[in-house]
């Protein structure tokens, strides 16, 4: 159980790294509370998540340690979330793909037989639907804008695609959780996922990319060169001066 805590608060520690890049650079200034907001919501949920893996562990690191003393290899976030931000058209489309998926997640942790994981999923809950319902919106906004937001918008679309089929996928600590109640089945979430997608999509007018090659490696530690370059930046503190303290 402890790696799927761990990627659960490997997923919101390096997605809200890449939202909080969009600080003082938004299109707008709504935009630019809306989306460091995010990150703050995702960095609260990395926090609880890496607490509970630190605990699980029983080695006694807590979740700063994990955050900030752990090598790329042993991050096992979605590959999707450690890409870079793009324009604003290919946030919101990462943004699309992940609040929908994160929905029906959380939705079925509320219901976990683990209390700490089912608690963390209840809270989280509230702040992705409100993540969902702005994506959603922005999606319609482009989609159906002008001529120029609906290619950025289909372009976002078409190069994320091939990044969602990791949101699914299930090993061995997968299957066991499944088994024992602690965790929803991937195969479930996906036919709910792609029919909300494929809705948002449709009245936005743009056009749903045929599933093909997926990306994939996530859970084996294997990730792209981007990861890289956000550990050593987010890690720089302790790699300089280990151990310090504030």
């Amino acid at each position: 159980m402890y790696n799927y805590v761990l990627r659960l608060g490997d997923n919101a520690l390096i997605l809200s790294y890449r939202l909080s890049e969009w600080c003082s650079k938004a299109p707008m200034i709504e935009e630019d509370l809306a989306l460091t907001n995010f990150a703050l919501d995702m960095i609260g949920r990395a926090q609880a998540y890496l607490k509970y893996a630190g605990e699980i562990e029983g080695k006694g690191r807590t979740d700063d340690d994990l955050a900030y003393r752990r090598p790329e290899r042993q991050f096992y976030n979605n590959l999707i979330t450690e890409l870079p931000n793009g324009d604003f058209a290919y946030t919101i489309a990462r943004q699309l793909f992940i609040s929908v998926f994160e929905c029906f997640l959380f939705e079925a942790l509320q219901n976990s037989k683990d209390e700490t994981i089912a608690a963390i999923a209840a809270k989280t809950l509230k702040e992705v639907r409100y993540h969902r319902r702005h994506a959603e919106d922005w999606v319609l906004r482009l989609g159906d804008g002008s001529e120029e937001s609906y290619q950025r918008m289909q372009h976002a679309v078409n190069a994320l695609w091939m990044y969602t089929g990791e949101l699914f996928e299930q090993d061995e600590t997968d299957r066991a959780l499944i088994e024992a109640g602690i965790a929803p089945d991937p195969d479930t979430i996906r036919a709910n996922w792609r029919s909300a997608v494929e809705t948002v999509l449709k009245e936005a007018t743009l056009l749903m990319p045929a599933d093909d090659y997926m990306q994939t490696g996530s859970r084996k530690g294997i990730h792209t060169e981007h990861l890289g370059h956000i550990l050593s930046e987010m890690q720089y503190l302790q790699r300089a001066y280990p151990g310090a303290t504030w």
